[in-house]
């Protein structure tokens, strides 16, 4: 968890009070990530404002279910107000979340640096001297200059300045005051040496690393401001040139004062040595910096840690503190720089994140083009941008030319006629012109129409794909993609070319959306949809309004009673005109039936004729065409078979998948129950073919990797 370096309006309810000026930059948040990914472990980033509690509630295990327990690697300093550190703790405190570093209580001490030399005092800890002003005319009669001015509540150095009488300590706490709003620590100033030591665990293993020293350039009255620290850092000496009594000494002070205020799993203190040797603890800060530049990594370094065993480090302390025993973490994982060399799950997880952006772009890119059934030209347009970066990562493409739908395109990898996993997906999308959402984004959310029911499944493919090529899998693996353009139409098109390629393939994979409870389609309905026309037949001479619409009215409700749990019937509209004379009078409706069989769907079509020509006291002239026929997904041995890889692969990866029946099926239900397939593989999402049609941005990443290692794992099942 972390936080920007500035706060956006859409963050939190009001903009209140300073804003914090500590944060990490996007490399090392990313770096941290990558870290954690090479230790093999399942990462999220998720930004400290109003919106991470339903990040964290989608996200993180549930342990009250019986699931591992997972853990907030916190590198958020807060966003605003007093006690920023402590925000996110408590408020992992309260949704029961396990947390790396200190808790509320602890950081609420030791980023108020006067409570911070209270506590140090009273444990007979060494520190300098100090005074709180609260206004810049407050009078102290013990003060002895040179002294150093800093606010209370504040780190990384802000706002300190020496001063030498009190004409500049006047000056510079009324600065500091009004800049900080709030009081002026005035601590002596320690001319002499400047030390930073890391301290690592808890309890009674505690750690401390090599002591840091801060190459003062042989000036005892030097410090280090903050612009200084970022524009001309000073040298770092580690170890520190010390004798062996004063390395224990400071040992000694860091582990008492880490204990007595409280500290987790990690933390700097900051010391100032005289000219006698004496030793004088500055602060202390509970949220050490993780930057590759810092004293804490450079101390880690020296003790012997990579950058990613300090980061897995880290996370074993806090699971040891919580739980008591350390996650699996293997020693060799630090072997490999190259992210190639490394463990799929890790180079694709690693690839797939740093490259989201460019995922959502390519979303944005297709989800613009309305590429209605009947929108011919729009679906050969978004074909061929998808063609480009097909044929980009190493596939060769068929075109099947269509005259009344666009073109059904297949592509493929390899020479020979059969695949280890085909991919099935769509172009065309059901909506009309007056129906058609333009892709827009919020902070969790991808809204478009069609980029659940096929685009960002496609999009999720790509990514797959890309991942696999990065890791030098892709050309081990026979695959083919098959993009029809007539799934609006139930498939009737491409029906006997998905028969066709499927049968020559060892695994078929269908790229509509994914439930939001991690959802993968292991049956579905079938549909018949149905348009009926009614009218009445006039005998009579004498003009009159006929009864026809509530005649159709009582048939309708008929129809809807026989809808079940199974084989539902769904009116989809109903539209009528009566008129007074002896003209045909006449209403039309549009309904659709869903099915688990093709029996039911036949016993429910005669019901709904039998019902429809039941003789009335008007006549009718009824008329009923059958419109699209989508066959039902039934569950197989197979299904499960493909069902069980996928569940093996989400388990490494600690990624919530479960079997789901959803009710309306795809082309997948043309693939023999012989072949082993399933639908649903792309992201989580919902609302599908309706305004609001959307699916989860974070989910990209983890279906893109969770169909990556599948992929892998089927090319390879039984070889």
């Amino acid at each position: 968890m972390y936080n920007k370096n500035k706060i956006d309006p859409s963050d939190v309810i009001n903009i209140s009070d300073i804003p914090t000026q500590e944060h990490y930059s996007s490399k090392s948040i990313e770096r941290v990530a990558k870290a954690l990914e090479k230790g093999g472990h399942t990462v999220k980033l998720i930004e400290a404002n109003m919106h991470a509690i339903d990040e964290m509630h989608d996200f993180m295990p549930k342990v009250m279910d019986g699931e591992r327990p997972g853990l907030v690697f916190n590198m958020a300093y807060g966003l605003q107000g007093h006690n920023r550190y402590t925000h996110v703790p408590a408020l992992l405190e309260m949704l029961g979340v396990p947390y790396l570093g200190s808790g509320p209580e602890a950081h609420a001490i030791v980023q108020d640096k006067v409570m911070t030399k209270i506590v140090l005092q009273r444990n007979h800890i060494p520190t300098p001297r100090f005074w709180v002003f609260s206004n810049h005319t407050d009078e102290f009669d013990d003060m002895v200059f040179p002294v150093i001015v800093k606010p209370t509540s504040e780190s990384t150095s802000m706002g300190m300045k020496v001063v030498d009488d009190w004409g500049d300590l006047r000056s510079a706490v009324k600065e500091e005051i009004e800049k900080y709003h709030q009081d002026a620590l005035v601590e002596q100033f320690i001319p002499g040496r400047e030390f930073a030591v890391g301290l690592l665990g808890n309890a009674d293993s505690v750690e401390v690393l090599p002591i840091v020293e801060i190459d003062l350039q042989g000036d005892p009255d030097k410090i280090q401001t903050t612009s200084d620290k970022i524009e001309t850092p000073l040298n770092k000496i580690c170890p520190a040139k010390l004798t062996e009594e004063q390395v224990e000494e400071m040992k000694r002070l860091c582990i008492v004062s880490y204990k007595k205020l409280g500290i987790h799993d990690f933390c700097r203190v900051d010391f100032r040595m005289d000219k006698d040797g004496h030793m004088y603890i500055l602060e202390l800060n509970s949220m050490a910096s993780l930057g590759s530049t810092s004293s804490f990594v450079h101390a880690a370094k020296t003790a012997g840690y990579t950058y990613e065993s300090l980061i897995n480090k880290l996370l074993d302390v806090a699971v040891i503190r919580y739980f008591g025993e350390s996650p699996t973490y293997s020693p060799q994982m630090d072997a490999a720089e190259n992210t190639r060399s490394q463990p799929l799950r890790i180079a694709a997880r690693s690839y797939l994140r740093s490259h989201l952006r460019t995922c959502i772009d390519l979303l944005h890119e297709i989800c613009k083009i309305n590429t209605s059934i009947r929108n011919i030209e729009n679906i050969n347009r978004m074909g061929a941008i998808l063609s480009k970066r097909l044929i980009h990562l190493g596939f060769s493409e068929y075109i099947h030319r269509q005259f009344d739908i666009g073109d059904i395109r297949y592509f493929t990898n390899h020479e020979g006629e059969t695949n280890d996993v085909l991919l099935i997906s769509h172009l065309d999308t059901p909506y009309a012109a007056r129906d058609f959402v333009q892709f827009r984004e919020d902070k969790a959310k991808l809204f478009g129409s069609g980029i659940a029911e096929s685009k960002g499944g496609i999009s999720v493919m790509l990514s797959a794909l890309q991942a696999l090529r990065f890791s030098k899998k892709l050309k081990k693996i026979k695959c083919g993609i098959l993009l029809t353009t007539d799934d609006s139409l139930g498939g009737q098109y491409a029906k006997p070319l998905i028969e066709s390629y499927s049968k020559n393939t060892k695994y078929v994979i269908g790229l509509k959306w994914g439930a939001l409870d991690g959802g993968i389609i292991t049956s579905a309905s079938g549909r018949d949809e149905f348009k009926i026309n009614i009218s009445n037949i006039a005998e009579s001479a004498n003009p009159t309004i006929s009864e026809l619409i509530p005649t159709v009215c009582k048939k309708i409700i008929s129809i809807n009673k026989l809808s079940k749990k199974d084989n539902v019937i769904r009116i989809v509209s109903i539209d009528g005109k009566t008129s007074y004379g002896n003209s045909p009078d006449h209403t039309s409706i549009s309904l659709y039936t869903t099915f688990k069989n093709k029996t039911d769907a036949n016993n429910i079509e005669r019901q709904i004729k039998t019902i429809l020509k039941k003789q009335e006291k008007m006549k009718l002239d009824i008329e009923i065409s059958k419109g699209v026929r989508r066959d039902p997904y039934s569950e197989s041995t197979n299904s499960k078979k493909l069902f069980t890889i996928f569940q093996e692969m989400a388990d490494r990866l600690e990624i919530k998948i479960k079997p789901n029946h959803r009710s309306m099926s795809s082309d997948i239900s043309h693939v023999s129950q012989n072949i082993p397939s399933l639908e649903g593989l792309g992201p989580l999402g919902g609302e599908f073919r309706s305004p609001n049609e959307y699916i989860l941005k974070a989910s990209l990443i983890d279906r893109s990797l969770l169909l990556a290692l599948t992929i892998n794992k089927c090319a390879h099942e039984g070889t």
